[in-house]
């Protein structure tokens, strides 16, 4: 069967995931982590990508990001593997590929599942069992989002603003939502959705997508969409 090409879709975010092939580091160094935040924001700049939020694990990294333009991720994204590619090749002394082939994306419905997908991504770490608190990971956007960092990666999407009137009342809110976590059946819907590549949303949301595009957003038809709100077989 051929290979679907991504829903990428302007306008809208997406959450995406690349990992290294065979599950291998991808950072060796504090200063690898650095370069591919340099490469991330240059490039995020260059695409008109706007990033909400990353989070960057050993051997993969998340990002929350709307894309302007049609291309812009696919292309912000190629140009962000090569160039880290390039670099840790030169600084590991080593040769050949680090991702598992293409990265893997999936698009979400911003009103149901955008803070959910930030408090995802910023407690990576504490499900990895690298930290206790989100607080404690220096490669996330979490700090930036309760006030701790002034993070230029990121652009806030516009229902972080909503959190709060003022900039303590939005970091305290977020803060809380992070401390609250998501259930195991929000954090496998998003996972596998995004592995998967269907959208993620209520019925109308997906059938207001198929509109938008040919290529197929869901597994069952834009009637019955991928939702953590759908029933689970026992």
């Amino acid at each position: 069967m051929a290979r679907l090409p991504r829903l990428t879709l302007p306008g809208f975010p997406h959450h995406v995931i690349q990992r290294g092939n065979n599950r291998q580091a991808i950072f060796a160094t504090a200063a690898d982590y650095r370069a591919l935040l340099h490469i991330l924001g240059e490039n995020a700049g260059k695409f008109e990508v706007a990033i909400h939020a990353y989070v960057l694990m050993s051997n993969h990294f998340h990002l929350l990001a709307t894309p302007q333009t049609s291309d812009g991720l696919p292309k912000m994204m190629q140009a962000l593997g090569r160039s880290y590619v390039r670099y840790f090749n030169e600084s590991q002394r080593r040769t050949g590929t680090l991702w598992e082939g293409r990265y893997k994306s999936t698009l979400i419905q911003s009103e149901r599942y955008l803070l959910t997908c930030m408090t995802y991504i910023d407690l990576n770490p504490v499900r990895g069992g690298l930290v206790d608190q989100a607080a404690d990971y220096p490669w996330s956007s979490y700090l930036h989002y309760v006030g701790q960092r002034l993070d230029r990666i990121i652009a806030p999407h516009a229902l972080y603003w909503e959190l709060g009137n003022t900039p303590f009342a939005r970091e305290a809110a977020y803060a809380e939502l992070v401390q609250s976590g998501i259930n195991p059946v929000q954090q496998s819907a998003l996972t596998d959705a995004t592995l998967s590549g269907w959208a993620l949303g209520e019925a109308d949301f997906v059938a207001d997508l198929q509109k938008r595009t040919d290529r197929r957003v869901a597994k069952t038809g834009a009637g019955r969409p991928y939702s953590v709100n759908r029933p689970h077989k026992k």
